[in-house]
């Protein structure tokens, strides 16, 4: 894992760059001239980011975007043993969201050019996405004789419905931006070369509010969805007293008195 740079001088095997732009941490994939392209040392270096970015007190939001034209055209799979379902690093953030150590900060992902496979399980496994105008999509696994494992059969049923997942996931076909953002895949298209900039504008904006607050926001909502929305609401006894006897929430109430925007400090 590098610091990111304003021109790719990028290995053969690619790499996972990482920026931090006040409290917006970016992880951007960095293989432009193999179309972003996934080798196993850019998974390796992927589980790292996404570590560095849930270790990182001052980072409060991130962003997963690419270098060059293009989000990622998926693995490259003479590289990679398709029998190992799970190639992040086992002790680090699972980026897919299928096991543990889970995610507990937000990610906003910007897509653009070609976002095959990997990519779209990538962004249906963050919390928000920007695509821009023009975006190719397919989960295309089932075309090479393989199954996606990534999460797409879940995600895509939850997202689209049986129907139009079916659709998606036994054909192969590609589709447009429009078809994602009418699948619930995406939140929004960007005119074409803004959705990286659209995307850092979201992040910056969700970092200022309450740290605590927003992750215990987004954790319920991910329990709603994996347990159900009675698991969520047993949870508000443990979740609401430790937010209210945080800085925070006090900082909350007093810029509310006095009609100002907050100033979070994340106790």
């Amino acid at each position: 894992m590098t610091n990111a740079a304003p021109v790719s001088d990028a290995p053969e095997e690619g790499r996972i760059v990482t920026e931090k732009r006040g409290r917006v941490f970016l992880i951007g994939i960095d293989r432009p001239r193999k179309y972003n392209g996934f080798t196993p040392a850019m998974f390796d270096q992927l589980g790292a980011a996404y570590q560095a970015y849930e270790d990182d007190a001052d980072a409060w939001c991130a962003v997963l975007h690419a270098v060059g034209k293009n989000f990622t055209a998926g693995l490259q799979l003479s590289e990679f043993d398709i029998s190992k379902t799970d190639f992040f690093p086992p002790d680090s953030v699972d980026p897919l969201g299928l096991r543990p150590p889970f995610r507990k900060k937000p990610v906003v992902v910007a897509v653009k050019g070609f976002c095959y496979t990997i990519g779209i399980e990538l962004m249906l496994a963050a919390d928000i996405v920007v695509a821009e105008a023009g975006t190719r999509f397919g989960q295309v696994e089932v075309k090479r004789g393989l199954m996606a494992f990534g999460g797409a059969t879940i995600r895509f049923v939850e997202r689209a419905g049986w129907g139009n997942a079916m659709l998606l996931l036994l054909t192969g076909d590609d589709f447009d931006a429009e078809t994602a953002l009418r699948y619930n895949f995406v939140q929004a298209i960007a005119p074409e070369g803004q959705a990286e900039a659209q995307a850092i504008e979201i992040a910056e904006r969700i970092a200022l509010q309450a740290p605590l607050a927003v992750q215990a926001t987004r954790e319920n909502s991910w329990i709603s969805v994996q347990e159900g929305p009675a698991a969520a609401v047993a949870r508000f006894p443990e979740q609401l007293p430790a937010i209210q006897a945080s800085e925070d929430f006090a900082e909350g109430v007093k810029s509310f008195v006095e009609r100002r925007e907050g100033r979070f400090q994340g106790r």
